[in-house]
């Protein structure tokens, strides 16, 4: 056989996602290129590792075996990439960090100047919402994550990094034909979905200011959120860092009422009883280090 580690990356990358075209995105090649590859390394084996069915994609029960075989041959391939580099005294290794979904505006730009200086280390970072971000910790899957709500049922350490701040928004076409005092009575309010930290910051203000609400828009993003309220679909109350731009080319406006901006922070946080990695230790240390001259030079 002559199967290349290449093809052994692609026909892993197919099994996970059961879609060609899907991981021919998450490669950054284009579909017929993963499918020439598919086929290549198929023709090496007399039993089919896939089969399509209706247009859609299975994995034989052989396909799956070979697909742990070839996860653990590139594991072995990465460890051994990592070996050499510490053996030249750089640092390398993975950095695993969860966000919450509005921190994707916040946590590259706390993680850039420290992937320049490491060019060993490899980055994997989900951005999902708080619940999940919470589920990851608890099961120690992650070095550390970014929340701007810190849950009481951990124990964790955590660094504060930068100030959250979540204001009424409105799309600018929209506010001429209404005042803000009736939006709460009259209009559409577009939350995010369960489990997302700024639909509860929502959700408690309103509780809180006994305010009624006309009709409910769900949603599961910020940038849906921020589309929808930007099309004049409805007024949300959204995290300042996301919508920077909107507010300079005069898309959306924020709206004054009482009470607002309902103000937090954003942490990174990790378990109190987690050994660190090498890698984990070395960014704390730079976080440390760098978060005000960050901070100052983004977000000022």
């Amino acid at each position: 056989m002559q199967y290349t580690l290449h093809q052994l990356k692609i026909f892993l990358k197919i099994t996970q996602l059961k879609s060609v075209t899907k991981a021919s995105e998450e490669l950054y090649l284009t579909q017929p290129a993963v499918s020439i590859q598919l086929k290549k390394f198929q023709d090496q084996f007399s039993v089919p590792l896939t089969e399509i069915v209706g247009r859609k994609l299975y994995v034989t029960d052989f396909g799956e075996e070979i697909a742990k075989a070839a996860e653990k041959i590139l594991g072995e391939v990465e460890a051994l990439n990592y070996k050499t580099m510490i053996y030249q005294n750089q640092l390398a290794g993975r950095l695993k960090l969860s966000i919450a979904s509005t921190g994707k505006y916040v946590m590259p730009f706390f993680l850039s100047g420290f992937m320049r200086q490491h060019k060993g280390v490899d980055l994997l970072m989900d951005v999902t919402n708080k619940a999940l971000v919470i589920s990851s910790l608890e099961k120690n899957e992650v070095d550390f994550a970014l929340m701007s709500v810190v849950p009481d049922q951990l124990s964790i350490d955590r660094i504060q990094l930068l100030q959250n701040k979540l204001y009424l928004v409105g799309s600018s076409k929209a506010l001429k034909e209404i005042s803000g005092k009736h939006i709460f009575e009259d209009s559409s309010l577009i939350y995010r979905e369960d489990g997302s930290a700024t639909r509860a910051a929502m959700e408690d203000f309103i509780k809180a200011k006994h305010l009624p609400t006309h009709k409910k828009i769900e949603l599961t993003s910020n940038e849906a959120v921020k589309q929808a309220v930007i099309a004049g679909l409805g007024y949300s109350i959204m995290p300042l860092i996301g919508i920077k731009n909107e507010l300079k080319n005069g898309e959306l406006e924020i709206i004054p009422f009482e009470g607002l901006p309902i103000i937090s922070n954003w942490n990174l946080v990790w378990l109190s009883a987690k050994k660190l990695s090498p890698v984990a230790t070395a960014y704390l240390k730079y976080i440390e280090a760098e978060k005000e001259n960050i901070a100052k030079e983004n977000f000022d």
